[in-house]
């Protein structure tokens, strides 16, 4: 996939947990983990805001595109 996650390096940046984010975003820790996998095939823009909210970030920390 041309689209990697990066949540994992922000995460153990802040020293959170994934069920942390989860309780803190109002999304089950198993919709977390597809996304931090990168199985996800989409994220709703609401999702995004609120982890870009709870992690005082910017969506280009937690996504990136690569060349395959």
């Amino acid at each position: 996939m041309s689209i990697v996650v990066n949540l994992n390096t922000v995460l153990a940046k802040r020293n959170l947990k994934s069920k942390e984010l989860a309780e803190m975003i109002g999304i089950t820790e198993a919709n977390l983990s597809i996304l931090k996998s990168g199985k996800a095939k989409a994220i709703r823009f609401s999702t995004l805001e609120a982890i870009c909210k709870a992690l005082d970030c910017q969506p280009a920390d937690i996504l990136a595109y690569e060349k395959e």
